[in-house]
């Protein structure tokens, strides 16, 4: 649920100050269809993880799942670092850098795809609604802060972003289509592609979880405020060009032992042309005002008495702060779609 602040006290995590950066590595497998889902790309990215000796290995990771516009199924393992030089040792001691540059990943009948955002701190703010249950990046944390003044209003999102205070984020558009594309001199698509940083992409994690709501709360979400959240991310993948949204998905959390989707938590994953473009359907578009109008509705009819966790992440990074590589994946997969004419 993308807004820009929550409605009730909130505060934000403190990471340690020798961190300045942070990683999330988006590590994935897609396939043509649901049932060509074999679950052995997914156990091969987890390997990297589990088997991994642990101080090498993520300090959070978790693997979620989604089927997308074009009716691929993709699932992945979402997996955090508190800093670039931790991240680049996992590569390197367990294996995955190696085993991602071979050239048997393109051979292999279905698409991978390996996204990486590395934001110095200066560019990342997360907030989120219950302090019991940390998600994403927060479960790095040294501490919370004090009850912040930056939240629940619009515009406190750009407020929370230490580089805003002196920066107005603007992004870049690309200058042609020939700059956008991949093609060799021989006008063949290659089967690994790799997407150029871009600079102030603003990008979104932003997740919701009622699996611990009562009976009457469960009800009420998932007849009144998931609906539009749908109609609003659905937006965001098909239409979302008009507006700078290259890519959104919203993703379902995946048990690691059974990889059952039903967990009851969700999230959008969103990349924007820049922060302003995101503020933009935020606060102005129809499919956000319905779901911020909503949750209003919502908390007043549970006396804002409400066990339905919310958060998210926004990151803005340079170019240097990003990177993105697909194998054999369809041309609308994540920031694949950048490359393609609007």
């Amino acid at each position: 649920m993308p807004n820009c602040g929550f409605f009730f006290p909130a505060s934000f995590p403190l990471f340690k100050t020798s961190d300045l950066n942070l990683v999330l590595a988006i590590i994935g497998a897609q396939y043509t269809t649901t049932s060509d889902n074999d679950r052995v790309g997914i156990l091969t990215i987890e390997s990297f993880m589990s088997k991994t000796p642990e101080p090498l290995r993520p300090s959070f990771w978790e693997i979620s799942a989604v089927v997308d516009k074009r009716g691929a199924f993709n699932i992945a393992v979402l997996a955090y670092w508190p800093n670039k030089e931790s991240h680049a040792s996992w590569e390197a001691g367990s294996g995955f850098g190696a085993w991602w540059e071979s050239p048997e990943r393109e051979a292999e009948g279905h698409g991978w795809f390996y996204e990486v955002l590395r934001p110095t701190v200066d560019r990342f703010e997360t907030i989120f609604s219950n302090y019991e249950h940390p998600e994403g990046a927060a479960n790095m944390q040294e501490k919370i802060s004090e009850e912040i003044a930056e939240h629940g209003y619009w515009g406190s999102m750009r407020d929370r972003l230490a580089v805003a205070q002196n920066d107005k984020l603007e992004g870049q558009n690309w200058e042609s289509a020939d700059e956008r594309s991949p093609e060799d001199s021989g006008g063949n698509k290659p089967k690994r592609v790799s997407v150029p940083g871009k600079k102030n992409l603003c990008v979104i994690r932003s997740g919701q979880d009622w699996s611990d709501t009562l009976p009457e709360e469960r009800k009420l979400y998932l007849e009144t405020m998931h609906p539009v959240l749908i109609q609003g991310m659905n937006f965001l993948r098909d239409e979302g060009r008009k507006i700078g949204c290259y890519d959104m998905n919203l993703w379902d959390v995946v048990d690691s032992k059974t990889y059952d989707t039903n967990r009851e938590r969700t999230f959008g994953l969103g990349y924007f042309d820049d922060l302003v473009s995101l503020e933009y359907w935020s606060k102005s578009h129809k499919t956000h005002v319905d779901i911020f109008g909503g949750f209003l509705v919502y908390a007043k009819k549970l006396d804002n008495v409400i066990s339905l966790r919310l958060f998210h992440e926004v990151y803005v990074l340079q170019a240097g702060q990003q990177s993105f590589e697909y194998i054999g994946c369809h041309a609308k997969t994540g920031m694949l779609n950048s490359l393609q004419a609007p």
